[in-house]
């Protein structure tokens, strides 16, 4: 098996007058979970898309496991699975249908495919809605789906968007505990989540974006030592490092202002 990173170098983007990354520079290693964390519109979507190859960007490089993004953009699609925070799926096809022909795109032998599929239907417990219209489904089959549909290839890297939205208890915790195996196995996942408490849980390094820079880049324990704040948990260490921290102070403030 061929090694892996992905490798960020100085990589800017601009939409327009907006600079939606700004010299972001990562070297994520194989066998990581790496979190990527921040508010909305910080450029964590922007960074996974232009991994992924689905954005060139503006300055800067992209290697994903030796393969330029911006050039070598099905390659890296062979290698590569994707949650999106909202699952894009074929509304008009059902799961089982999608599922066969993502097995034809990625040249996935018969044998080897009904073994995962059928596996990954019964743990995801979406074998009554298989042969229903995939638009026809609620949120949360939705993105079972999408996950299925984005590790039944088995990929060597795994960009997952808020992908935990919407799952029911059991089920996003089956998800970690196939993110956590596949780290095992020496698989990459970038990982974004605005839950702070699963990414402090389920990440090994933890990069965190503020207006499309990096305010901080390491392990939870770095984390904290970065942010004086040694005791602190990680939602405490992103509210400092994004200036978020007075959030106490502006609700008393709310609070005086509505009693007056």
């Amino acid at each position: 098996m061929m090694n892996c990173s992905i490798k960020i170098d100085n990589v800017s983007m601009r939409y327009g007058e907006k600079l939606a990354l700004d010299g972001v520079t990562l070297d994520i290693p194989e066998g990581t979970i790496y979190g990527i964390l921040g508010p909305n519109g910080s450029g964590k979507t922007t960074l996974m898309r232009i991994i992924l190859g689905l954005l060139k960007q503006t300055a800067g490089s992209a290697i994903v496991c030796g393969y330029d993004s911006t050039r070598d953009q099905m390659k890296i699609k062979e290698i590569s699975g994707y949650v999106p925070e909202t699952p894009i799926l074929y509304e008009s096809m059902t799961p089982s249908e999608l599922f066969s022909f993502i097995a034809s795109i990625r040249r996935m032998d018969e044998g080897t495919f009904r073994r995962r599929v059928d596996a990954l239907i019964d743990a995801f417990g979406i074998a009554e809605y298989i042969n229903e219209f995939i638009g026809s489904l609620s949120f949360g089959n939705r993105q079972k789906v999408a996950i299925i549909s984005a590790i039944l290839h088995d990929p060597k890297i795994l960009i997952v968007d808020e992908g935990i939205n919407g799952l029911d208890p059991r089920s996003a915790k089956l998800f970690k505990s196939i993110l956590t195996d596949m780290r095992d196995h020496g698989k990459i996942i970038v990982f974004s989540t605005h839950i702070l408490e699963i990414a402090e849980s389920l990440c090994d390094h933890v990069a965190i974006l503020y207006n499309g820079h990096i305010v901080a880049n390491g392990t939870i324990a770095d984390l904290r030592n970065e942010a004086n704040a040694p005791s602190q948990n990680l939602e405490e260490i992103f509210l400092k490092l994004t200036n978020a921290d007075d959030i106490p102070e502006v609700a008393r403030y709310l609070r005086d202002e509505i009693e007056h």
